[in-house]
Protein backbone atom coordinates (compact mmCIF):
# COMPACT_ATOMS: atom_id res chain seq x y z
CA UNK A 1 0.00 0.00 0.00
CA UNK A 2 1.26 3.47 -0.92
CA UNK A 3 0.09 6.94 0.10
CA UNK A 4 0.11 10.34 -1.54
CA UNK A 5 -0.70 13.78 -0.08
CA UNK A 6 -1.95 16.64 -2.22
CA UNK A 7 -2.96 20.24 -1.60
CA UNK A 8 -5.63 21.98 -3.66
CA UNK A 9 -3.68 25.06 -4.75
CA UNK A 10 -5.25 25.96 -8.09
CA UNK A 11 -8.58 27.88 -7.89
CA UNK A 12 -9.78 26.05 -11.01
CA UNK A 13 -10.31 22.91 -8.89
CA UNK A 14 -12.42 24.59 -6.20
CA UNK A 15 -15.65 22.57 -5.96
CA UNK A 16 -14.37 19.55 -7.88
CA UNK A 17 -15.11 16.01 -6.69
CA UNK A 18 -12.04 14.30 -5.24
CA UNK A 19 -12.01 11.60 -7.92
CA UNK A 20 -12.15 14.17 -10.73
CA UNK A 21 -9.48 16.29 -9.04
CA UNK A 22 -7.15 13.28 -8.78
CA UNK A 23 -7.74 12.24 -12.41
CA UNK A 24 -7.05 15.73 -13.76
CA UNK A 25 -4.33 16.89 -11.40
CA UNK A 26 -2.01 13.89 -11.29
CA UNK A 27 -1.18 11.34 -13.98
CA UNK A 28 -0.89 8.39 -11.60
CA UNK A 29 -4.35 6.98 -12.30
CA UNK A 30 -6.79 6.87 -15.16
CA UNK A 31 -10.42 7.69 -14.30
CA UNK A 32 -11.29 4.00 -14.60
CA UNK A 33 -8.54 2.99 -12.14
CA UNK A 34 -9.47 5.34 -9.31
CA UNK A 35 -12.16 3.14 -7.76
CA UNK A 36 -10.14 -0.06 -8.03
CA UNK A 37 -6.74 1.27 -6.91
CA UNK A 38 -7.63 3.78 -4.18
CA UNK A 39 -8.59 2.12 -0.89
CA UNK A 40 -8.95 5.14 1.44
CA UNK A 41 -9.27 8.90 1.03
CA UNK A 42 -8.72 11.50 3.76
CA UNK A 43 -9.81 15.13 3.43
CA UNK A 44 -8.02 17.44 5.88
CA UNK A 45 -7.20 14.41 8.02
CA UNK A 46 -10.70 12.89 8.07
CA UNK A 47 -11.75 9.72 6.26
CA UNK A 48 -14.17 10.63 3.46
CA UNK A 49 -15.79 9.42 0.25
CA UNK A 50 -14.13 9.90 -3.11
CA UNK A 51 -17.22 11.81 -4.27
CA UNK A 52 -16.63 14.59 -1.68
CA UNK A 53 -16.02 18.04 -3.16
CA UNK A 54 -12.83 19.94 -2.36
CA UNK A 55 -12.15 23.58 -1.58
CA UNK A 56 -9.12 25.73 -2.25
CA UNK A 57 -6.49 24.97 0.41
CA UNK A 58 -7.81 21.50 1.28
CA UNK A 59 -5.38 18.64 1.89
CA UNK A 60 -6.11 15.26 0.36
CA UNK A 61 -4.37 12.03 1.33
CA UNK A 62 -4.99 8.83 -0.63
CA UNK A 63 -3.97 5.25 0.09
CA UNK A 64 -3.59 3.25 -3.10
CA UNK A 65 -2.23 0.05 -4.57
CA UNK A 66 0.03 -0.48 -7.56
CA UNK A 67 -1.58 -1.57 -10.84
CA UNK A 68 -0.85 -4.98 -12.33
CA UNK A 69 2.65 -4.96 -13.73
CA UNK A 70 2.77 -4.35 -17.48
CA UNK A 71 6.11 -3.82 -19.13
CA UNK A 72 6.17 -1.07 -21.72
CA UNK A 73 8.61 -2.15 -24.37
CA UNK A 74 10.58 0.53 -26.26
CA UNK A 75 10.15 -0.06 -30.01
CA UNK A 76 12.12 1.35 -32.90
CA UNK A 77 9.19 2.96 -34.72
CA UNK A 78 9.67 5.98 -36.95
CA UNK A 79 8.07 9.19 -35.66
CA UNK A 80 7.86 12.57 -37.40
CA UNK A 81 9.34 15.16 -35.02
CA UNK A 82 8.36 18.77 -35.68
CA UNK A 83 10.24 20.32 -32.72
CA UNK A 84 12.30 19.22 -29.75
CA UNK A 85 14.11 20.86 -26.85
CA UNK A 86 15.13 19.82 -23.33
CA UNK A 87 11.50 19.83 -22.10
CA UNK A 88 9.23 18.71 -24.93
CA UNK A 89 8.90 16.75 -28.15
CA UNK A 90 6.32 17.92 -30.70
CA UNK A 91 5.22 15.21 -33.11
CA UNK A 92 3.21 15.00 -36.29
CA UNK A 93 1.35 11.81 -35.34
CA UNK A 94 0.62 9.61 -38.30
CA UNK A 95 -2.87 8.35 -38.95
CA UNK A 96 -3.51 4.87 -37.58
CA UNK A 97 -1.13 5.11 -34.61
CA UNK A 98 -2.55 4.66 -31.10
CA UNK A 99 -1.12 7.24 -28.69
CA UNK A 100 -0.61 5.08 -25.58
CA UNK A 101 -1.03 1.42 -24.53
CA UNK A 102 -4.38 0.18 -23.29
CA UNK A 103 -7.44 -1.85 -24.29
CA UNK A 104 -5.31 -4.59 -25.79
CA UNK A 105 -2.88 -2.24 -27.58
CA UNK A 106 0.42 -2.76 -25.79
CA UNK A 107 2.77 -2.42 -28.74
CA UNK A 108 3.12 -0.23 -31.78
CA UNK A 109 1.89 2.85 -29.92
CA UNK A 110 3.41 6.31 -29.86
CA UNK A 111 4.52 5.70 -26.26
CA UNK A 112 6.44 2.57 -27.33
CA UNK A 113 8.17 4.65 -30.01
CA UNK A 114 8.94 7.51 -27.60
CA UNK A 115 10.45 5.20 -24.99
CA UNK A 116 12.91 3.99 -27.64
CA UNK A 117 13.67 7.48 -28.95
CA UNK A 118 13.92 9.38 -25.66
CA UNK A 119 15.67 7.73 -22.70
CA UNK A 120 14.68 10.69 -20.52
CA UNK A 121 11.10 9.40 -20.42
CA UNK A 122 12.28 6.22 -18.69
CA UNK A 123 14.27 8.28 -16.20
CA UNK A 124 11.60 10.89 -15.44
CA UNK A 125 8.41 8.84 -15.11
CA UNK A 126 7.50 5.84 -12.97
CA UNK A 127 7.64 2.59 -14.87
CA UNK A 128 4.05 1.87 -13.79
CA UNK A 129 2.62 4.75 -15.79
CA UNK A 130 1.00 3.75 -19.07
CA UNK A 131 1.17 7.29 -20.50
CA UNK A 132 4.61 8.69 -19.67
CA UNK A 133 4.84 12.26 -20.94
CA UNK A 134 1.46 12.24 -22.70
CA UNK A 135 -0.20 15.63 -22.18
CA UNK A 136 -3.16 15.18 -24.55
CA UNK A 137 -4.37 12.61 -27.04
CA UNK A 138 -5.50 12.28 -30.63
CA UNK A 139 -7.79 9.49 -31.79
CA UNK A 140 -6.05 6.61 -33.55
CA UNK A 141 -7.25 7.74 -36.98
CA UNK A 142 -6.65 11.47 -36.43
CA UNK A 143 -3.25 12.73 -37.58
CA UNK A 144 -1.37 15.87 -36.64
CA UNK A 145 0.30 17.92 -33.91
CA UNK A 146 0.78 16.32 -30.51
CA UNK A 147 3.06 17.59 -27.72
CA UNK A 148 4.85 15.30 -25.24
CA UNK A 149 6.54 16.31 -21.97
CA UNK A 150 9.96 14.91 -21.10
CA UNK A 151 9.58 15.26 -17.31
CA UNK A 152 6.89 15.49 -14.64
CA UNK A 153 7.31 19.25 -14.10
CA UNK A 154 6.77 19.96 -17.79
CA UNK A 155 3.85 17.55 -17.89
CA UNK A 156 2.06 19.50 -15.17
CA UNK A 157 3.01 22.89 -16.70
CA UNK A 158 1.48 21.91 -20.06
CA UNK A 159 -1.49 20.02 -18.62
CA UNK A 160 -2.49 23.08 -16.62
CA UNK A 161 -2.81 25.07 -19.85
CA UNK A 162 -5.14 22.45 -21.32
CA UNK A 163 -7.24 22.53 -18.13
CA UNK A 164 -7.46 26.33 -18.24
CA UNK A 165 -8.21 26.28 -21.97
CA UNK A 166 -5.40 28.68 -22.87
CA UNK A 167 -4.11 26.28 -25.54
CA UNK A 168 -5.21 27.11 -29.10
CA UNK A 169 -6.02 24.11 -31.29
CA UNK A 170 -6.86 24.15 -34.99
CA UNK A 171 -8.02 21.16 -37.03
CA UNK A 172 -8.76 20.56 -40.70
CA UNK A 173 -11.64 18.34 -41.79
CA UNK A 174 -13.43 17.34 -44.98
CA UNK A 175 -17.11 16.58 -44.41
CA UNK A 176 -20.09 15.46 -46.42
CA UNK A 177 -22.77 18.14 -46.52
CA UNK A 178 -22.65 21.86 -45.74
CA UNK A 179 -22.81 23.67 -42.39
CA UNK A 180 -25.61 26.26 -42.04
CA UNK A 181 -23.28 29.28 -42.31
CA UNK A 182 -19.78 30.26 -43.45
CA UNK A 183 -18.65 30.53 -39.85
CA UNK A 184 -20.33 29.31 -36.70
CA UNK A 185 -20.22 28.12 -33.12
CA UNK A 186 -21.48 24.73 -31.95
CA UNK A 187 -22.29 24.57 -28.23
CA UNK A 188 -23.88 21.45 -26.74
CA UNK A 189 -23.48 18.94 -23.98
CA UNK A 190 -21.84 15.62 -24.89
CA UNK A 191 -23.02 12.37 -23.36
CA UNK A 192 -22.31 8.72 -24.00
CA UNK A 193 -24.71 7.22 -26.53
CA UNK A 194 -26.93 4.79 -24.58
CA UNK A 195 -27.46 2.71 -27.72
CA UNK A 196 -23.79 2.42 -28.71
CA UNK A 197 -21.14 2.07 -26.00
CA UNK A 198 -18.27 3.29 -28.21
CA UNK A 199 -20.06 6.42 -29.34
CA UNK A 200 -20.99 9.80 -27.88
CA UNK A 201 -23.84 12.12 -28.81
CA UNK A 202 -24.93 15.74 -28.36
CA UNK A 203 -27.45 16.85 -25.77
CA UNK A 204 -28.93 20.30 -25.24
CA UNK A 205 -29.89 19.62 -21.62
CA UNK A 206 -27.18 17.47 -20.05
CA UNK A 207 -23.65 16.16 -20.40
CA UNK A 208 -20.26 17.85 -20.39
CA UNK A 209 -20.21 21.23 -22.10
CA UNK A 210 -18.52 21.21 -25.51
CA UNK A 211 -17.79 24.20 -27.76
CA UNK A 212 -16.44 24.14 -31.33
CA UNK A 213 -15.94 27.03 -33.74
CA UNK A 214 -15.86 26.36 -37.47
CA UNK A 215 -15.07 28.17 -40.71
CA UNK A 216 -15.71 27.02 -44.28
CA UNK A 217 -12.53 27.05 -46.35
CA UNK A 218 -13.87 25.59 -49.60
CA UNK A 219 -17.05 23.96 -50.91
CA UNK A 220 -17.72 21.44 -53.68
CA UNK A 221 -21.33 20.42 -54.33
CA UNK A 222 -22.16 18.37 -51.24
CA UNK A 223 -18.70 18.37 -49.66
CA UNK A 224 -17.00 20.97 -47.49
CA UNK A 225 -13.42 21.65 -46.41
CA UNK A 226 -13.48 23.06 -42.87
CA UNK A 227 -11.25 24.69 -40.31
CA UNK A 228 -12.31 23.62 -36.80
CA UNK A 229 -11.29 25.21 -33.49
CA UNK A 230 -12.37 23.28 -30.39
CA UNK A 231 -12.54 25.41 -27.24
CA UNK A 232 -13.14 22.35 -25.07
CA UNK A 233 -11.55 18.94 -25.45
CA UNK A 234 -14.21 16.28 -25.03
CA UNK A 235 -13.76 12.74 -26.32
CA UNK A 236 -14.64 12.60 -30.05
CA UNK A 237 -15.84 16.22 -29.80
CA UNK A 238 -15.23 17.29 -33.40
CA UNK A 239 -16.61 14.07 -34.83
CA UNK A 240 -19.72 14.30 -32.66
CA UNK A 241 -20.29 17.99 -33.45
CA UNK A 242 -19.98 17.41 -37.19
CA UNK A 243 -22.52 14.60 -36.96
CA UNK A 244 -24.76 16.98 -34.99
CA UNK A 245 -24.64 19.44 -37.93
CA UNK A 246 -25.50 16.55 -40.26
CA UNK A 247 -22.04 16.97 -41.80
CA UNK A 248 -20.20 13.77 -40.84
CA UNK A 249 -16.45 13.72 -41.39
CA UNK A 250 -15.54 11.65 -44.42
CA UNK A 251 -14.02 8.34 -43.38
CA UNK A 252 -15.65 8.40 -39.93
CA UNK A 253 -17.02 4.87 -39.73
CA UNK A 254 -18.23 5.34 -36.15
CA UNK A 255 -20.33 8.48 -36.66
CA UNK A 256 -21.56 8.19 -40.25
CA UNK A 257 -23.83 6.10 -42.41
CA UNK A 258 -22.27 3.47 -44.64
CA UNK A 259 -21.92 5.55 -47.80
CA UNK A 260 -19.10 4.92 -50.23
CA UNK A 261 -17.40 8.18 -49.19
CA UNK A 262 -16.73 6.69 -45.80
CA UNK A 263 -14.53 3.92 -47.10
CA UNK A 264 -11.81 6.60 -47.16
CA UNK A 265 -9.53 7.13 -44.14
CA UNK A 266 -10.72 9.67 -41.56
CA UNK A 267 -10.39 13.19 -42.93
CA UNK A 268 -9.49 14.90 -39.64
CA UNK A 269 -6.08 16.46 -39.01
CA UNK A 270 -4.72 18.38 -36.01
CA UNK A 271 -3.22 21.20 -38.05
CA UNK A 272 -1.94 23.66 -35.44
CA UNK A 273 -1.24 23.80 -31.72
CA UNK A 274 -0.29 26.99 -29.88
CA UNK A 275 0.96 26.54 -26.32
CA UNK A 276 3.40 28.20 -23.90
CA UNK A 277 6.57 26.17 -23.29
CA UNK A 278 8.50 26.11 -19.98
CA UNK A 279 10.71 29.18 -19.62
CA UNK A 280 8.68 31.22 -22.10
CA UNK A 281 5.93 33.77 -21.54
CA UNK A 282 4.06 33.65 -24.84
CA UNK A 283 2.40 31.05 -27.04
CA UNK A 284 4.56 29.11 -29.48
CA UNK A 285 2.75 27.72 -32.52
CA UNK A 286 3.43 24.34 -34.11
CA UNK A 287 2.03 23.24 -37.47
CA UNK A 288 1.70 19.84 -39.14
CA UNK A 289 1.49 20.06 -42.97
CA UNK A 290 -1.72 19.13 -44.76
CA UNK A 291 -1.63 15.33 -45.24
CA UNK A 292 -1.46 13.79 -48.68
CA UNK A 293 -4.72 11.93 -48.04
CA UNK A 294 -6.55 15.29 -48.02
CA UNK A 295 -5.18 16.17 -51.47
CA UNK A 296 -5.99 12.72 -52.84
CA UNK A 297 -9.59 12.72 -51.70
CA UNK A 298 -10.22 16.21 -53.07
CA UNK A 299 -9.04 14.91 -56.42
CA UNK A 300 -11.56 12.10 -56.23
CA UNK A 301 -14.57 14.18 -55.15
CA UNK A 302 -16.66 14.72 -58.26
CA UNK A 303 -13.44 14.62 -60.36
CA UNK A 304 -12.27 17.92 -58.92
CA UNK A 305 -8.69 18.60 -59.92
CA UNK A 306 -6.03 18.69 -57.23
CA UNK A 307 -5.31 22.34 -58.08
CA UNK A 308 -8.69 23.30 -56.65
CA UNK A 309 -7.39 22.57 -53.15
CA UNK A 310 -5.51 25.54 -51.77
CA UNK A 311 -1.95 24.34 -51.54
CA UNK A 312 -1.22 26.93 -48.91
CA UNK A 313 -2.80 25.98 -45.59
CA UNK A 314 -5.65 28.22 -44.38
CA UNK A 315 -4.87 30.82 -41.75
Amino acid sequence: MKSLRLCVEDPIFDGYRIDKYIALNIKLFSRSQIKTRISKVFLNGELTKISKRVKLGDYIEINYTDPPSIDLIPENININILFENQSVIVINKKQGMVVHPGSGNFSGTLVNALLYYCKKLNESFDAELMRPGIVHRLDKDTSGVLIVAKDIQTLEFLSKQFRKKTVKKTYLAIVKGKPPAQTGKIETGIIRDPLHRKRFKCSLSKGRKAITFYKIIKEWDNYTYLLLKPYTGRTHQLRVHMRYLDCPIIGDKLYSSKNKEFSYPLMLHAFKLAITLPGQNQLKEFEAPIPERFKKIIKNIKNIMINDLETKAPR
